[in-house]
């Protein structure tokens, strides 16, 4: 099962607080666990809102929204992909992270969905087509 693991934004994070040389590097050390144990497959840190934008639709009408977004609370502040092989599992993992923010923070866990997820609406064409686009995704990841 892959699970996106999401570290909440702060107020810090919001305003562009950098994350301290310590942090760094006891989140450099979670990731090498991670990633030695198989479980990481991707993982990085967002930008503040401020530098962001939403495009909100409806119907065909797609409207444009710059940040900051109020929320802090809604916001992500960075995320990682990793594979477990249960949610309990990705629990355990989120358990031993160092505390990503200064101060009290929050990291949300959410399961992927896969193609057998989707059942019949999923067609043989829809999987054939999904397939394709992730082994270019590959190749690209491979040449860059």
């Amino acid at each position: 099962m892959r699970f996106v693991v999401m570290i909440k934004a702060t107020a810090d994070s919001e305003a562009g607080v950098m994350p301290s040389e310590q942090l760094l590097a006891d989140m450099g050390r979670f990731n090498e666990e991670l990633v030695k144990a198989g479980v990481m497959q991707a993982g990085e840190g967002l930008h503040p809102s401020a530098k962001g934008a939403r495009v909100r639709f409806s119907g065909r009408t797609r409207t444009v929204m710059d940040g900051p977004f109020a929320e802090t609370k809604e916001l992500i502040a960075g995320f990682w992909i990793w594979q477990c092989a249960s949610l309990q599992e990705a629990i355990e993992w989120v358990k031993r992270c160092p505390n990503p923010m200064p101060g009290d923070s929050e990291i949300e866990i959410r399961q992927v969905f896969e193609a057998e997820d989707f059942g019949e609406a999923f067609t043989p064409e829809l999987r054939e087509q999904e397939e394709r686009l992730r082994a270019q995704i590959a190749g690209q990841s491979a040449a860059g």
